[in-house]
């Protein structure tokens, strides 16, 4: 039997790092920051978990797809009918719409920042969050996948390299911080605090973009059963990169005190760090920021038009052959994505934040629920790939915890 030659670490990074760049954003950011400020690094541990279990259910997709070929969507389509089309993309749709207007608000307010021209601060995000989303539309449609690989993996080395360096120079102690990792607690028992510690769990890591990890796979070739362990390193470390980011923006937000909400507050951090750490500190960490909010945006401009691709694929033309970039569905939903949510510049980004988040807090508790169904069927996967005990304990925390957290954004 022969098999696949050893890729070395470097090259392992691929799909599962992409996810990681476009999970990230401006919003998770100044989250961790504000949370960071308020309640310091005890709560370490909660975006460690997050992480986690976000891994877990990454690594769900990956082994329901090398075991049967197919991608979620198209499973569920085989074995549950064309009706999961339909239930699922009018909440797609709603979700990319504020998805789009929330990352073109993140970049206009981050570009705002670092070239002030305008006197109102809502003008900027507007002028350049259009620029931005331009941007993106252009890079996407005129570049291939590996282009798209390079760009990210760029910018989530000028983030990575920006940020770490501004947390190293306000480190408080690798005691104190080993201690908020590996020792859960919560320095306050108010309802705010805990709000505010279960945001740091979910919120971290993106949402339905999850989904567009197969799509990756495809494109990286990765598509045997014998990848599963390919897959495996990649996602972990991606999802360590992910937790790492929030990690080191908890410790620069307790230094920093901050108030306020959203990307903004990026900003106003910038000045305080400007006030600690002079210019070089300031200028430091916009130049992370912008890396953060532009590879989110590029990251979801690239993966969101597979899924509406997908739909349109199984559900109206019912093709047999898998979407690509080059596919016609693909091209038109990326520039109805980089054009339509623009009429969200002009509302508040807070709202429109707020509204991104609590639509896409619905896709996890579903996603588990299905790798729980799905993978549990030795039937369809193989006993090789069927869920481990372990894993259906842990997608069903998942489970839980993602439908309360639903519960919880729809009472509020």
């Amino acid at each position: 039997m022969s098999s696949k030659p050893k890729l070395s670490f470097w090259a392992i990074l691929g799909p599962g790092l992409l996810l990681a760049a476009t999970g990230v954003g401006g919003g998770d950011l100044a989250t961790a920051a504000f949370v960071g400020g308020m309640l310091g690094t005890a709560v370490l541990w909660a975006v460690a978990l997050g992480a986690f279990m976000k891994f877990v259910v990454t690594e769900g997709l990956a082994r329901w797809q090398l075991a049967t070929g197919e991608t979620l969507i198209e499973g569920a389509v085989r074995r549950l009918g064309p009706v999961v089309i339909w239930i699922f993309l009018p909440y797609f749709l709603l979700w990319s719409f504020f998805v789009g207007a929330a990352q073109m608000s993140a970049n206009g307010v981050a570009l705002h920042a670092i070239i002030p021209v305008f006197d109102d601060a809502t003008d900027g995000k507007i002028v350049f969050g259009v620029l931005s989303s331009l941007v993106g539309l252009g890079l996407v449609l005129r570049g291939g996948y590996r282009w798209f690989d390079v760009a990210m993996k760029t910018c989530i080395g000028v983030m990575f390299v920006t940020i770490a360096l501004t947390a190293v120079a306000l480190w408080p102690g690798t005691g104190e911080v080993l201690r908020g990792l590996f020792v859960p607690t919560l320095p306050r028992a108010d309802s705010e605090a805990v709000v505010w510690t279960v945001s740091l769990i979910g919120g971290i890591g993106g949402t339905l973009t999850v989904l567009s990890y197969g799509y990756w796979l495809r494109e990286e070739g990765r598509t045997s059963p014998d990848d599963l362990r390919t897959c495996r390193i990649d996602l972990a470390a991606s999802y360590f990169m992910m937790g790492l980011f929030g990690i080191l923006m908890i410790i620069v937000g307790q230094t920093v005190k901050l108030e306020g909400q959203g990307t903004a507050m990026l900003v106003v951090l910038s000045d305080r760090l400007g006030e600690e750490l002079g210019p070089v500190g300031k200028w430091l960490f916009l130049s992370g920021t912008f890396g953060t909010v532009f590879s989110s945006l590029l990251g979801v401009w690239q993966a969101t038009p597979y899924l509406f691709a997908e739909c349109w694929r199984l559900g109206v033309r019912r093709d047999p052959n898998p979407v690509d970039m080059r596919a016609p569905t693909y091209r038109w939903f990326l520039i109805v994505l980089a054009l339509v949510p623009m009429v969200g510049l002009f509302g508040s980004f807070r709202e429109v934040q707020k509204l991104y988040t609590f639509i896409g807090a619905y896709i996890f508790p579903m996603l588990a629920l299905v790798l729980i169904v799905f993978n549990s069927r030795s039937a369809w996967v193989g006993q090789r790939f069927k869920n481990h005990p372990v894993t259906i304990i842990v997608l069903a925390g998942v489970l839980i915890f993602f439908s309360w957290l639903a519960v919880e954004n729809i009472e509020a």
